[in-house]
């Protein structure tokens, strides 16, 4: 398509500059890309641009730089007229270090963690936008100015993350990594929220629309994967503390049903990366009927931290590998600490709320028991990994670890498994149960124990060779 264009205007020895070829390649282009453009036609020059994909800027500087912002540099208006004079202004809005050296490195990468060995400072472009860099100086455009458009600069942020975070270590991949983080996540995602000796939980990012998140009408929680899956886990628990009817979603399916939204509607979107695509389609969607939209991300910086009106960070720290880990239990224990706050006015509730907060306060070394036992759950993989099939089992709190642990035993060995909920087993799963399917049930001493105790002895019953139980 660009070689098209280019060729067309020399053609018809009409100059054009990389910029403007590139933002009339984007204009007919359909769906999410994140491009980078560089052509020995344009030497010393770099356009990139992003819709719907992620992409970040990193700028690397040996001096103090210009601006802690850049202006952006419009075409043309939302009536589709010209704004102003580009070559006239380009000397303004230009971005570079100040002093007599004025030498710059610019970095183009999806994620954060891929340049933060080299540079910590960074501007995260948003749809539409086409950065240029020509001669060592950055510049940012967009095509046109929309009415809604809420900011007309892009501020320079600068990353907390260190080398160290993005770095295997002794583990043999990141994801044992990650599992091993999370005795130290989980008290990252706690810290400066919640006071054990006062029981007082406070979320700043969501602490101005409390009031009107307790008017609401009812809460819903959209997501995907195992975002969906931390919102299953404490919906019981969020029902419980705010009374309120919450609906938990899968985004995807949310978008083809056109699910009816309203003003007073509360809809929170949860996502790791603060990038997935159907979640922030969803996010889209509940922002044109007037919900107020709360983002749960793990990314400073995202398009949902961005577009949402409020949220909380997980702070669970990055997260390399593809199989989520820590982020899980970091989203969590967010949606934990919201229904504490939402419950912390209710006098028949703080005995309830005294129990959980202090359930926190023990939860990081819960966690390392449980890391000891490292070998005795390889010991248990080696007799299961052979298999062709496993099925999860469990039923209240359990369910949502069911649902997560079969997607993980899916994505990490190609197993086929499947999480399912111990009251459904005599309307169709237990004709699957026999010799040769081995069997996991995750049992707690809680309200459901009873009923999880008889699908284990129905289990049992059809002489199923491996049947895992834990009992806590």
């Amino acid at each position: 398509m660009i070689k098209h264009l280019f060729d067309v205007h020399q053609g018809n020895n009409e100059p054009i500059t990389f910029r403007e070829l590139v933002e009339n390649t984007i204009q007919q282009l359909e769906g999410a890309f994140a491009l980078v453009f560089k052509s020995q036609h344009f030497p010393a020059e770099c356009v990139a641009a992003r819709r719907g994909s992620p992409l970040l800027i990193g700028i690397k500087s040996l001096t103090k730089l210009s601006t802690d912002s850049i202006p952006i540099l419009y075409s043309t208006d939302q009536r589709g007229y010209g704004t102003q004079n580009i070559s006239r202004q380009e000397s303004m809005t230009e971005f570079e270090p100040v002093g007599p050296n004025k030498a710059a490195e610019f970095f183009f990468a999806s994620d954060a963690s891929a340049i933060i060995e080299h540079t910590n400072k960074v501007i995260f472009m948003e749809d539409n936008d086409v950065a240029a860099v020509r001669d060592g100086h950055l510049t940012i455009h967009r095509i046109e100015r929309s009415l809604d458009e809420d900011s007309t600069t892009r501020e320079v942020i600068t990353l907390k993350m260190e080398i160290q975070q993005i770095m295997k270590g002794n583990f043999s991949s990141f994801m044992q990594k990650e599992i091993f983080e999370q005795p130290e996540s989980v008290v990252n995602t706690m810290r400066g929220r919640i006071n054990f000796q006062t029981n007082r939980v406070m979320l700043g990012g969501v602490k101005q629309h409390m009031s009107e998140i307790r008017r609401c009408r009812r809460l819903l929680f959209i997501a995907c994967g195992t975002s969906y899956h931390s919102a299953v886990a404490t919906r019981q628990l969020l029902e419980e503390m705010t009374e309120l009817p919450v609906m938990v979603e899968l985004a995807s399916d949310f978008l083809d049903r056109t699910t009816p939204v309203f003003r007073d509607d509360v809809c929170f979107f949860i996502s790791q990366s603060g990038e997935t695509a159907d979640t922030l389609l969803a996010l889209r969607y509940c922002k044109t009927r007037g919900a107020l939209c709360l983002g749960i991300t793990n990314t400073v910086g995202s398009s949902i931290a961005r577009e949402t009106h409020c949220g909380v960070h997980i702070n669970a720290g990055p997260e390399i590998g593809v199989a989520s880990t820590k982020a899980y239990t970091s989203q969590f224990i967010s949606l934990v600490m919201f229904g504490l706050m939402m419950s912390e006015d209710r006098i028949s509730m703080q005995e309830r709320r005294k129990d959980i907060i202090q359930g926190l306060k023990k939860l990081p070394e819960q966690i390392k028991e449980v890391l000891k036992m490292d070998d005795q759950i390889h010991a248990m993989a080696q007799e299961l990994y052979q298999q062709k099939s496993l099925l999860v089992m469990g039923r209240g709190y359990n369910f949502a670890t069911c649902l997560e642990g079969a997607l993980k035993i899916k994505e990490l060995t190609y197993m086929h498994s499947e999480g399912i909920m111990a009251g459904e087993l005599k309307h169709g799963p237990l004709a699957l149960v026999d010799k040769a399917m081995p069997v996991m049930m995750i049992i707690t001493r809680d309200s459901v124990y009873t009923k999880c105790m008889n699908a284990l002895q129905q289990v049992k019953a059809r002489h199923v060779s491996h049947v895992f139980n834990y009992l806590f």
